[in-house]
């Protein structure tokens, strides 16, 4: 296993994290997976086996259940180096301050994760949304408030936007408080809009990149094929609906790709999928989720695969999609000024 700096934190993470939305089964969450604590342990036990150090939940995952099997499982001294990260951001009672990014919110949702999770500490607490309606000096005050007494060591967030996130970095500065030490977001080969911002925001701004979902709630695990019928036990199979896929027949180019690659290594076609995001620049560790021991075995393996040059031209020339304005005029008419992080979204498309 390898492990990399988390953004400009001097915190080290493992290329591979477990992510826990499985654990639980309460709400829209059952569609997931229902895991209780005998067989999630075993997961957890097998993840930090191979060397994984970073177990990711959320506090909206099951209303807590997920946070609090965790709690069950790691909760008091921990063993081996394990990091925690949570987040919060999404209703968690019917009131109408049980929700959003504000002081009162966050204060509140953090030391209930505590709580949940048995522990003194989460290593990294994210805010799991964008609050447009709370000030960002006020949700930036708060998460410096948590590192500051103790019960938060690393901030993060998740799915913001390019400005939303450049917005949050710059209240920091000028106030003088914790920023932010990395974001997590959608990013697959099927997904590439994140590279029109946010990676290059990482990139530019040392934020560390976490990857949810990395093969696409399964799509790109080569279990769905080309006019195949959705299996029966996938997310898919029981209505879920992200990410959305806009072009299917690009999908299923990608996929019969990640087949044919995965064919020739004797590897899943998951595997590749995920050891091309392993290998992306500014990917700091992807989050891998399962219900079986299978699944996560699989997965992990991932951690150890290297592709070739050639079989990564492969991957980026069949899901690379087309530049938007203002990229496509910078490359026209500005690669003679070009940054690392403009690079990372342009260069593949300066000799095309």
């Amino acid at each position: 296993m390898e492990y990399r700096l988390l953004g400009r934190s001097g915190l080290k993470v493992s290329t591979i994290t477990m992510g826990t939305m499985t654990f639980g089964g309460v709400g829209w969450a059952k569609t997931v997976g229902d895991l209780g604590v005998k067989e999630a342990k075993k997961l957890v036990d097998m993840c930090i086996d191979a060397g994984v150090n970073l177990l990711d939940t959320a506090d909206v995952y099951s209303q807590g259940a997920s946070e609090e099997i965790l709690g069950e499982i790691i909760g008091g001294p921990r063993k081996d180096g394990v990091l925690i990260a949570t987040k919060a951001r999404f209703p968690m009672g019917p009131g109408v301050n049980d929700t959003g990014s504000s002081r009162q919110h966050l204060i509140q949702a953090c030391e209930a994760s505590l709580k949940r999770m048995k522990t003194d500490v989460i290593d990294l607490y994210q805010l799991h949304e964008w609050d447009g309606q709370t000030p960002l000096e006020e949700t930036m005050e708060a998460l410096d408030t948590l590192v500051r007494q103790g019960k938060v060591r690393y901030i993060g967030c998740s799915n913001f936007s390019g400005w939303h996130i450049m917005k949050a970095l710059g209240v920091s500065e000028r106030d003088r408080r914790e920023r932010f030490v990395s974001q997590q977001i959608h990013y697959t080969l099927e997904a590439r809009d994140a590279e029109n911002e946010l990676v290059p925001i990482s990139i530019d701004q040392g934020l560390g990149i976490l990857v949810w979902s990395p093969i696409a709630g399964g799509l790109l695990s080569g279990k769905h094929r080309r006019n195949q019928a959705t299996p029966e036990g996938t997310r898919q199979f029981a209505g879920w609906t992200e990410p959305p896929i806009r072009d299917e027949n690009r999908l299923w180019n990608i996929v019969d790709t990640l087949v044919e690659i995965a064919e020739g290594r004797g590897v899943s076609a998951a595997q590749v999928a995920l050891a091309w995001l392993i290998g992306r620049k500014g990917v700091t560790s992807v989050i891998i989720g399962g219900r079986t021991k299978a699944q996560f075995k699989d997965n992990l393996a991932s951690a150890e695969l290297k592709l070739t040059d050639e079989e990564r031209k492969r991957l980026d020339d069949i899901s690379l999609p087309p530049l938007m304005y203002p990229y496509w005029h910078q490359r026209n008419t500005a690669s003679d000024r070009l940054s690392e992080a403009d690079l990372s979204l342009i260069g593949p498309h300066l000799t095309k």
